[in-house]
């Protein structure tokens, strides 16, 4: 399926762009200066990151919101979001922001390419070059995850892409192929495996603010998890994470467990010296203030009935470990039950009139979320190997819990068919809180999960990756892969349910890209 298309400048941004970012985004913690002898180059690729996240669209499209009551407050954005209707703003969480965020960055990466190609690839760039392929790769990965159908191998040749550019543009209108789905997974790898072998931490004075070794093998983990090549994900897990991650994984207790202001819970979260986090960002973004411990935004969150019954405050088997640490910092907002890991800062450009732009800082990569990437993985290989998947989840679970309450044992494949098998599947239309459940109807898009044990697994570490990832959008990919229907509640009218083939799990492009010309996602 291939579509000729006109796009203006919203496809390819031009360099002059970048000057109309922030100082607070260009002077991000290392100053953004790279401390060699690429003095062109390398201070081109801080613009190779986008400065937009996807989060807000993924969280407020999951199943780890609900509304809350019309007596709440909501964004216009989020609302939209919430309802799976086409957002209509040009808010910087919103389609809009991350399509032109996404854009950018491509264009400062493929200008970075093409520079390095014209001084004739010498050895000396090649972590540039590196840098730049594996940037261009992940912004693509962005706008697939968000603007495209989840990847079925059987069907992705069938299903629209985004256009994947690779060369500067050089006119203000210029012809391009949206593409398929399979032709944007293949870009996207090839960009992969060309950039990572590249990298070399030594290049960059603050690594964990640019793709370093870990954080691009993490990213190839995730990449692979939703391209569904299980050996692949194993095999950059563990180039990211290692065999031994006890040394890696975050230690909840540890470096939790004396603090007590939300400030300093949040700063260690995102801290660069903390070996679990492997990339860190920063984001024009109004996220933490949505889903963080702040009394606005209350209609559309991570309410108390899911908090309750689906997520925190629910019996699990890793309560084998006495309970997440995470369940003693939730911050008292009922409506959205948060734990403090995103770092909200509000830039003033006239503080008189409290006028100014709103940042985050986050952790887009960590071990913790890889560990379970590559548990999956171990679990869906032809290898079925169920013993490394219950390394890593019992890893994960221990490292995430009061180990003082710890009884001494790991979990088992007994322990975890004995807590699921009698589990009934949450319904699709959740009506009342009694009707919700830990295991949801999995409807793998290309894949098999066989009954049993294997399913039991993959319920577990679904679950896993939901703690995980809250608050960073990460569940609503998740739901995607696997096909998992579900509803959102809405207060004074019955519950909507969105079907597995429910053509908004792709989130409709922004409008001014579809005037320019690109194909609109399209609607049932």
């Amino acid at each position: 399926m291939k579509k000729n298309i006109l796009t203006a400048t919203l496809l390819a941004m031009p360099l002059m762009f970048f000057t109309a970012c922030s100082d607070f985004l260009d002077t991000a913690p290392d100053n953004r200066i790279e401390i060699n002898n690429t003095d062109q180059i390398t201070p081109l690729l801080v613009s190779a990151y986008p400065n937009k996240s996807a989060a807000l669209m993924g969280e407020m499209s999951s199943d780890n919101v609900m509304d809350n009551g019309a007596q709440f407050d909501a964004m216009l954005l989020q609302e939209q979001l919430y309802n799976w209707e086409d957002p209509t703003d040009t808010d910087d969480d919103g389609p809009y922001g991350l399509w032109e965020s996404c854009y950018a960055a491509i264009a400062s990466a493929n200008q970075a390419l093409e520079s390095i190609e014209m001084l004739g690839n010498p050895a000396n760039l090649n972590p540039q070059r590196g840098e730049a392929l594996v940037c261009r790769a992940y912004a693509h990965f962005l706008l697939s995850s968000i603007f495209c159908m989840p990847y079925n191998p059987n069907t992705a040749d069938q299903q629209l892409g985004i256009p994947y550019t690779k060369e500067t543009e050089k006119d203000v209108i210029v012809p391009h192929e949206r593409g398929t789905l399979a032709q944007t997974y293949k870009l996207i790898e090839e960009d992969i495996k060309e950039g990572l072998p590249l990298i070399t931490d030594a290049s960059y004075k603050v690594p964990k603010y640019h793709f370093n070794k870990k954080a691009a093998n993490a990213f190839a983990a995730r990449f692979y998890l939703y391209y569904q090549k299980w050996d692949k994900v194993i095999e950059h897990a563990t180039a990211a994470i290692g065999n031994n991650p006890a040394n890696t994984l975050r230690h909840w207790e540890e470096d939790f467990g004396s603090l007590s202001l939300v400030s300093d819970v949040a700063a260690q979260y995102i801290s660069e010296k903390k070996t679990a986090n492997l990339l860190i960002s920063t984001a024009y973004s109004s996220a933490g203030y949505v889903t963080g411990p702040y009394s606005i935004y209350q209609r559309f969150g991570h309410g108390q009935e899911i908090y309750n019954k689906e997520t925190i405050n629910v019996n699990g088997p890793w309560h084998a470990r006495g309970g997440l640490v995470m369940a003693d910092f939730i911050i008292s907002v009922k409506q959205k039950n948060p734990f403090p890991k995103i770092v909200t800062y509000f830039e003033y450009t006239d503080k008189a009139s409290q006028i100014g732009y709103r940042h985050t800082v986050s952790v887009p990569f960590t071990v913790d979320e890889t560990i379970l990437c590559r548990a999956e993985a171990y679990v869906l290989s032809s290898q079925h190997n169920y013993t490394k998947a219950l390394e890593d989840i019992n890893n994960w679970i221990v490292y995430h819990s009061n180990r003082s309450a710890d009884r001494g044992s790991d979990l088992t494949v007994d322990d975890v068919n004995n807590f699921y098998d009698p589990l009934p599947y949450e319904p699709a239309m959740v009506n009342i809180a009694t009707e919700r459940s830990l295991k949801k109807k999995l409807n793998p898009e290309g894949f098999t999960v066989n009954a049993g044990t294997e399913e039991n697994l993959i319920q577990l570490i679904l679950q896993l990756r939901r703690l995980e990832g809250l608050q960073e959008g990460l569940r609503w990919h998740d739901l995607k892969r696997y096909g998992i229907e579900f509803s959102h509640n809405h207060a004074g009218r019955s519950p909507e349910v969105l079907t597995k083939d429910d053509q908004r799990r792709a989130i409709q492009l922004p409008q001014d890209v579809i005037n320019a010309g690109i194909t609109a996602n399209p609607r049932n």
